[in-house]
């Protein structure tokens, strides 16, 4: 019985022609995203900005513009209203009531109870209530989580392997998170601990790719002490493509769902993950391939003139003989 295969067995992509353009169009994406990090800017969730959140669901498609007076004349502030998923569920924002949680907690309970008496029947199946301090700490968290993957991931790589690929992974995935910040800046996803989430997943499943075609450039280092290293990265990456491809497909294939028909908060992550996957893919073969090879021409060929000067040293000696 054979085996699916998506990409033929002998595929030869000369990936490496088009490294300037991959990491001249990865440049422009990631400086176009810290434009846009500034502005229009990110639209920050309930745990970075505090306030609160209500997942409800009506027992018929909400009535919107009765719902926004309804909730106006409880004097709370701003409000916010969302629908997702079907016409019945909605997501309702309320703008942090102070410093003090008891603050938003009353806030929530009036809510709760204006919709039981205006809409009998009507489910609240989550309630989330973030402080003004507290959400502060959690972006702290957040950005301090993302740093320590990083930094965690630079080591590990730079044991494994060298310098070089460690440097090079550490700059794709820098890019990386630069487009998904941009991503989550132009979609005006709500940004939070689930984005962050999202993004720290994103960093695994790009690095884990990545050390896969590392390990197969280091093999074939060793088996062709003579092949060009441009040539070796291209073969390296046409021998992992065909698994690269099917492990992003069926991820990606695993997310839709929970991207369409989840809650708010899956539906971020989802959406997220989407986008992440197609990013972490592409960088592995056009941006961190590519800066192994700008980095490593000379330190990963330095077997490459130790055997040839072997290979000199020996025609010498069985002249001489």
């Amino acid at each position: 019985m054979r085996r699916l295969r998506l990409v033929p067995e002998k595929t030869n992509i000369k990936f490496m022609k088009g490294r300037f353009a991959g990491l001249a169009t990865s440049a422009f994406l990631s400086i176009a995203s810290i434009i846009m990090f500034f502005y229009p800017g990110l639209n920050y969730g309930i745990d970075f900005k505090g306030g609160i959140l209500m997942e409800v669901r009506f027992e018929k498609p909400a009535d919107f513009p009765g719902l926004r007076g309804k909730l106006g004349d409880l004097n709370l502030g701003e409000v916010a209203l969302q629908q997702f998923g079907s016409p019945n569920d909605v997501l309702i924002r309320l703008e942090s009531q102070g410093t003090a949680d008891e603050a938003n907690n009353n806030a929530a309970n009036l809510v709760r109870t204006e919709l039981a008496k205006s809409y009998p029947g009507t489910e609240v199946r989550r309630v989330d209530v973030v402080g003004g301090k507290i959400s502060a700490e959690l972006f702290e968290s957040g950005l301090l989580a993302v740093g320590l993957a990083l930094l965690a991931i630079a080591v590990y790589i730079w044991f494994r392997f060298e310098w070089m690929f460690a440097f090079a992974a550490l700059v794709t995935l820098l890019l990386d998170i630069t487009k998904m910040i941009g991503f989550f800046a132009v979609m005006q996803l709500p940004f939070g601990l689930t984005a962050v989430a999202a993004i720290l997943t994103i960093i695994g499943y790009s690095i884990n790719d990545k050390v896969v075609v590392y390990d197969r450039m280091r093999e074939n280092l060793r088996r062709y002490k003579q092949m060009p290293l441009r040539e070796l990265i291209d073969l390296s990456i046409n021998e992992t493509l065909s698994r690269t491809i099917f492990t992003s497909m069926t991820t990606f294939l695993a997310m839709i769902p929970l991207a369409f028909m989840g809650g708010e908060s899956v539906e971020v992550f989802a959406m997220g993950m989407l986008f992440g996957i197609i990013v972490g893919t592409s960088s592995s073969i056009f941006i961190a391939a590519p800066l192994v090879l700008l980095t490593g021409e000379k330190w990963l060929r330095r077997g490459k003139a130790a055997a040839e000067a072997a290979d000199k040293k020996a025609a010498a000696a069985a002249q001489q003989s």
